[in-house]
């Protein structure tokens, strides 16, 4: 196990972040049997890992609100909920700014995740994900090009190559659109959002443990006519993650798969995927940080630790190469994914240099760098 700055050891400390954070969403929130000692050692990993407000959330009447620590819970939970105003009225300008040009975007998580939380602040996000047809995509980067003071940072992504869906228009048509003070927000339907929920934890080998209470929330909240068939329509492979991802939101936080395909699948979790998720939030090292081998490239000496926080974890190097979830050693996986992804990052170091050397911009185009904080 790897050792945690603190002395206590990372997937311990994982647990622990899971038991906090199983069921936080639901109002009102279940009982937590956790110490005091417990909430206060855990809680720079929850408040680093962007769960601090749903922590807060379910211990706020309780003892535990005392807690050492537990203030930073509560005072992220409000600077969040006020950020979630201002992130609010950033994806309506956005949405707008692309509106005018003629392309109809889609809402990636961020507001679209948040909505379906009891409260907004609960699901703190910064950048703003939109897609857009790709015939409409250098309009849209066209149109946000210098607008970052009032759209905030735009993701724009051309197409949903996460989805893996063979039609962008069937995505388009079971889209559903939401208010959002003045303007309709386009989110995908209950079914694309909770597959690419699935998806994107996977490839980013799950290591926040806001994108599992994504799908818990999601999952908690399909209607009744939700289409389990739909979701899982595709290769197998890639129904076998979803399935694999809805099963740890339920081992891990408690969330609920009665009368879901999940429930009655065959498919269960490999013995080492819930230690390597759990190992991965106890620690307090950032995992996947690309701004770590960036500046290893002016500080050669700070080489061997970037490398090693970009090894990629045996979750992301099992989506990366397109592996099954299976009781086979993650190891060759592992090394694929580290070869695929050092001859990408060559590729992309001027771009990285000039994104750390500028800072944030509106930015248009979307270069996806594997391991890129996403939140």
């Amino acid at each position: 196990m790897r050792p945690n700055a603190r002395g206590g050891d990372a997937r311990e400390n994982g647990r622990l972040v899971a038991a906090a954070l199983a069921g936080a969403w639901r109002s009102p929130a279940p009982p937590l049997a956790l110490s005091p000692a417990d909430i206060a050692e855990i809680t720079p990993l929850l408040v680093r890992g962007g769960t601090g407000p749903l922590a807060w959330w379910r211990i706020r009447r309780t003892e535990l609100q005392y807690a050492a620590g537990a203030r930073s819970l509560r005072d992220t939970y409000r600077c969040d909920t006020l950020q979630a105003a201002i992130h609010e009225r950033h994806t309506i300008q956005a949405i707008a700014a692309l509106r005018s040009v003629g392309a109809e975007p889609l809402l990636l998580k961020g507001w679209a995740a948040a909505r379906l939380y009891p409260e907004r602040g609960l699901r703190p996000y910064g950048d703003i994900d939109l897609c857009v047809r790709p015939e409409q995509y250098e309009a849209a980067v066209a149109a946000l090009t210098g607008r970052a003071a009032e759209t905030g940072v735009v993701d724009l992504h051309r197409g949903l190559p996460e989805l893996y869906r063979p039609s962008l228009d069937e995505v388009y048509d079971r889209s559903q659109l939401f208010p959002l003070a003045a303007e309709e927000v386009r989110t995908l339907g209950f079914e694309d959002h909770l597959r690419y929920l699935c998806i994107h934890l996977l490839r980013h080998g799950a290591y926040r443990a806001l994108w599992l209470c994504d799908i818990a929330v999601a999952l908690e909240a399909a209607p009744e006519d939700f289409d389990w068939e739909y979701l899982l329509r595709g290769e197998q492979r890639q129904s076998d993650w979803i399935i694999c991802a809805l099963r740890l939101a339920h081992e891990l936080l408690g969330a609920r798969l009665d009368g879901t395909t999940a429930a009655g699948s065959a498919k269960r979790l490999p013995r080492w995927l819930v230690p390597a998720v759990v190992r991965q939030w106890g620690t307090r090292e950032h995992y996947m940080d690309s701004s770590t081998m960036t500046a290893s490239l002016r500080r050669p000496r700070s080489m061997l630790k970037a490398l090693r926080l970009r090894w990629p974890n045996p979750i992301q190097a099992t989506v990366g190469v397109g592996g099954p979830f299976n009781e086979l050693p993650r190891l060759p996986f592992q090394l694929g994914e580290c070869l695929l992804r050092t001859a990408h990052f060559v590729t992309q170091v001027p771009q990285l240099i000039r994104q750390r050397s500028v800072g944030p911009v509106g930015r248009g185009a979307h270069t996806p760098v594997p391991g890129e904080r996403s939140r």
